[in-house]
């Protein structure tokens, strides 16, 4: 079975490494891909293709793993390749995007004639032992089942595709949304200069979760760009059902902002910044006190 994997970022090269290791086929595109994301691919030994063209043609299954933004575009660049060699790999849309986003690209490519299995990926890359779930729905997920041989934890959550997707979108918004929270809050306390009153108050009232939630918020500078898209595509979700987007347009706000700052341009290879020196980072960004 030879999986291709669009593309080898830290998500995608990670689960790359289980299939190879596991001896897998796994292959990939890297055509205007960054160095970085090249590394990656070599360092998981995936295979790369010439064109997209290569990678549709030899594939058995794709995984689309990449940023919100960027997937509709990698699903239409699929489904025209689909339409030029006449391969029809099943196609998993693994990101983190909304229910409704997710139809519309289930249309375009099942309308180039590929099975489309829905894929929500909660937990960090996967690597062996540990805990990364990937929930999948829609008419027939045996295809992305199978990568289970390779230690992947694969877990069915409906025959409808957008269920899994779902799963995804409201996870995230308990988890990165209260990343952005607690990243505001205390932001603000450092700029009220009340940041040590602050944390006099968690110790006495709530020093467990404030410890738990606080020791997650040095992650996220990295990761902030791309979590803007994520976020809003879960204000979508919300919408769509009838309720307020506007929580996780706030938190795409914030997560817009972290990632105007220089803490955004350290990559997963480097630590994460001390909370005190991202605070202040963080603070120092705001307009002067009137």
């Amino acid at each position: 079975m030879t999986v291709g994997i669009l593309s080898t970022g830290d998500m995608g090269a990670a689960i790359g490494a289980m299939l190879t290791a596991a001896g897998f086929d796994a292959l990939t595109c890297l055509e205007g891909r960054s160095e970085l994301t090249r590394t990656r691919a070599r360092e998981a030994n995936v295979r790369v293709a010439g064109s997209m063209d290569d990678l549709v043609r030899e594939s058995s299954l794709l995984l689309s793993v990449l940023v919100p933004a960027e997937a509709a575009a990698i699903a239409e660049q699929a489904a025209q390749a689909m339409e030029r060699t006449g391969a029809r790999p099943a196609f998993a849309e693994c990101n983190a995007i909304a229910p409704q986003t997710v139809a519309a690209i289930a249309e375009r490519v099942s309308g180039a004639g590929a099975l489309v299995i829905d894929a929500g990926i909660i937990g960090a890359p996967p690597r062996p032992g540990g805990s990364t779930r990937i929930y999948c729905s829609g008419p027939d997920t045996s295809a992305l089942e199978a990568l289970s041989e390779a230690g992947l934890n694969v877990r069915p959550v409906g025959s409808r595709v957008g269920q899994a997707s779902g799963l995804k979108m409201v996870y995230a918004a308990s988890t990165k949304g209260t990343t952005a929270l607690w990243t505001e809050l205390l932001t603000a306390a450092r700029a009220l200069g009340l940041y040590d009153a602050l944390m006099a108050e968690f110790a006495v009232s709530r020093k467990e979760t404030a410890e738990r939630l606080m020791g997650e918020v040095p992650g996220m500078p990295r990761r902030s760009r791309r979590w803007v898209g994520e976020m809003e595509e879960i204000a979508a979700t919300f919408e769509a059902l009838g309720l307020t987007p506007r929580l996780m347009q706030g938190a795409a706000d914030l997560f817009r902002f972290v990632g105007e700052s220089p803490l955004a341009d350290q990559t997963s290879r480097e630590p994460d910044p001390p909370l005190d020196a991202m605070l202040d980072v963080l603070a120092g960004r705001l307009p002067p006190a009137e």
